[in-house]
């Protein structure tokens, strides 16, 4: 019996790592400025969760454009810009709120983390707190996730 437990529970995880890696295999196409070190840093963090990104800089002027085509506000922006499935995902946003976002498919314009605080991805260790916030269709926000995890969470 406890074979058969083992066996069960093994495929159940191996359910939920699969389902979890398809929507993380999914392109990002990040747009930033040259030598910007944490949008490199967020590139990999985006790469080592199981994204394929593409990465082009660009002319500060046509960063900007792209960021207010894609109907950000000036106070929603950071120093990069990508965009995955039709979202719009504006700084440091961590690749699980990445494939969250790709599962759920809201009914909104994408994800932001505004500035770029410390301990994001890309942006160094720390326990400074920041929020990822849903940029809905009419311009406004609400909170997606939080960081850091109250200590106790299940989230990861």
């Amino acid at each position: 019996m406890d074979v058969y437990r083992k066996l069960l529970v093994a495929g159940a995880l191996s359910l939920l790592s699969t389902s979890a890696l398809a929507a993380a295999g999914e392109k990002v196409e990040v747009f930033s400025t040259s030598g910007c070190g944490c949008c490199l840093g967020w590139v990999r963090h985006l790469e080592e969760a199981g994204f394929e990104v593409t990465n082009e800089n660009l002319a500060m002027a046509d960063l900007w454009a792209k960021k207010t085509g894609a109907g950000l506000t000036p106070e929603l922006t950071s120093c990069h810009t990508g965009f995955a499935e039709g979202y719009v995902l504006e700084g440091h946003v961590p690749a699980r709120d990445v494939t969250r976002l790709l599962t759920e498919r809201p009914d909104a314009i994408g994800l932001t983390v505004p500035g770029m605080p410390a301990g994001s991805p890309g942006m160094g260790e720390s326990d400074e707190p920041y929020d990822v916030l849903l940029v809905l269709k009419d311009g406004s926000t609400e909170i997606f996730a939080s960081y850091p995890q109250p200590k106790g969470s299940t989230a990861e």
